[in-house]
């Protein structure tokens, strides 16, 4: 990349490119965006954000634009959001949230609007959630998840619904887990995970189980995982990863095993592993 940094986002777009926007490094808080050529392996400047920010979210929405929301970085909780298209290789500013957060989630939802959901912000670590509409950019506020969360994971199941796992609240690593009904506009609670942990994986595998994995509990860096299953609203642990981490990245690949790289662990890791 041309700027090194961590907490930034990475998209793949529909041309099959990816955009890597924002984050931090030593230089301080980024706004800059990168574009990288998979057919090439080449790495080119793009439009910078209008706002710094890193721990933020990006979303590919259906019209195939990008959308960035929160963060922190020009502003603490950031409530800013804006759109990277594409076609033209601009930034635009759209609708800001109605809470600035950041270490937060965004999940794009089978209507085509965004749902944010939880992160941290000036009352702390927030309950709330709200959706954005691509087609008027506008923000609304949808019901409260039961729980305040920070550090979760969002996944949109293969039946539309959103489930939250775990995160951090103001006193406990949190088990729980909760389901999004964006039908109906509102939160239900579903099985506990085995253990409570942030900073944790989740990924949709191709039989729609969700495959939770490592993270940070009480018992440190966790190599632990275990699988959801949204028919049953049931977890059952699964094999562990071979080493404990947490704020790694998991990938599913087209043959349907998860690739975990890197976190920490203690130190940063180098490492790799598959499952499945």
């Amino acid at each position: 990349m041309s700027f090194p940094r961590y907490g930034h986002t990475a998209s793949v777009l529909t041309n099959g490119k990816v955009l890597v926007a924002g984050g931090a490094s030593t230089a301080g808080f980024q706004n800059s965006a990168e574009l990288y050529d998979p057919s090439t392996g080449l790495w080119t400047i793009t439009d910078s954000m209008n706002a710094r920010r890193y721990w933020h979210t990006a979303s590919i929405l259906t019209n195939g634009k990008v959308l960035v929301t929160g963060g922190s970085g020009t502003s603490n909780y950031q409530q800013t959001a804006e759109l990277y298209d594409p076609s033209t290789g601009y930034w635009n500013n759209t609708g800001s949230m109605n809470y600035g957060r950041w270490h937060h989630t965004a999940s794009l939802l089978t209507n085509g609007q965004v749902l944010v959901t939880g992160g941290y912000g000036t009352s702390g670590i927030w309950q709330t959630a709200e959706l954005y509409d691509p087609s008027t950019g506008v923000w609304t506020v949808t019901s409260n998840m039961s729980t305040g969360r920070e550090w979760h994971t969002a996944s949109t199941l293969n039946n539309g619904k959103v489930l939250v796992t775990g995160g951090l609240s103001s006193s406990a690593y949190l088990r729980t887990a909760e389901l999004y009904d964006s039908s109906v506009g509102l939160w239900i609670t579903t099985g506990n995970m085995t253990n409570g942990r942030y900073y944790h994986t989740a990924s949709l595998l191709n039989n729609g189980k969700v495959l939770v994995a490592g993270g940070t509990g009480p018992s440190s860096y966790m190599a632990s995982a275990e699988l959801y299953d949204p028919s049953t609203g049931a977890w059952t642990v699964t094999g562990s990863m071979s080493t404990g981490r947490q704020d790694h990245t998991a990938s599913t690949l087209m043959n349907g095993q998860v690739l975990v790289v890197g976190g920490v662990s203690g130190v940063y890791s180098r490492s790799s592993e598959l499952y499945g």
